[in-house]
């Protein structure tokens, strides 16, 4: 049992919340393709499960039911770790008449919109501004650029897994439910996407050059194709290699085939005088 202080009145206390939290660092190291994150998740579990079900048989079953397929975006894993804990002890109280696949189906229900929500905060937001940051740093040879991009990073996402341990627990299942019935969960999933298309575009404008050295007319009255296309829209060009890099990956051709052909065609051009 916890102590009087700590604000837990279960068989869970902050300690063991706090294991959970330690556990799901490393989440991705074992995921697989057939149940992706299901290994994770048992583990993450498994010291609080002990306490909670200290009949091994009764123990071996939940874990077994843990185990099934299960994916999210690792830095909000807690979040549904924490209800479940939850719900397991509320379980553990009366294992008779509770029912153990309402547990199941909070987890699945939530595994979808809570990844939506990750993805676009740290895909597709908070990864994407620590690259800018981080990039723009190490290009001016700044040995800050790496390290201010793993802070960047990584501080929010350890600060946030370890806060989201403790509201999943509180919370239960029944906020998340309704917050996904009433649609906040998409409100806030796409103007996560807005952002982190915004900041994509900055940083495609920002660190993407293409310089076209070549000119036309008489001498002294010279002009360049560089600026023509400035012109019409300033940066167009570095947004055309963007438009067909994201191409050739919607077309599943490989990241490093990619970088191999641009590298070429960076060579041949700077060869040529094509390209400055």
């Amino acid at each position: 049992m916890s102590s009087k202080n700590d604000g837990y009145n279960g068989i869970v206390t902050k300690k063991d919340l706090q294991r959970i939290f330690v556990r799901s660092i490393p989440t991705e190291l074992s995921w697989n393709y057939e149940r992706q994150m299901n290994m994770a998740y048992a583990w993450s579990l498994l010291p609080v499960l002990r306490k909670i079900y200290p009949d091994k048989e009764e123990r071996t079953k939940v874990l077994q039911r843990h185990l099934e397929f299960y994916n999210t975006t690792p830095y909000i894993i807690t979040l549904p770790l924490g209800i479940t804990t939850a719900m397991e002890e509320q379980r553990a109280k009366d294992i008779d008449n509770f029912d153990e696949t309402s547990i199941t189906n909070v987890k699945v229900a939530m595994m979808g919109p809570l990844a939506g929500i990750g993805d676009s905060i740290f895909w597709g937001t908070l990864r994407i501004i620590a690259t800018g940051i981080g990039t723009s740093l190490a290009l001016t040879g700044n040995p800050l650029g790496p390290i201010l991009y793993w802070l960047i990073y990584n501080v929010p996402g350890l600060i946030i897994r370890y806060q989201l341990t403790f509201l999943g627990y509180k919370l239960g299942s029944d906020v998340i439910v309704k917050a996904n019935e009433s649609g906040m969960m998409d409100k806030f999933t796409n103007a996560a996407a807005v952002v982190g298309l915004m900041v994509a575009g900055a940083m495609t404008a920002g660190n993407v050059f293409v310089t076209i050295p070549l000119s036309f007319g008489a001498e002294g009255m010279e002009t360049s194709i560089q600026s023509i296309f400035d012109g019409i829209v300033p940066g167009i060009l570095p947004l055309c290699v963007f438009g067909i890099t994201w191409w050739m990956l919607k077309k599943k051709i490989s990241p490093i085939a990619i970088m191999f052909i641009l590298m070429a065609v960076g060579i041949a051009g700077a060869f040529f005088g094509v390209l400055a």
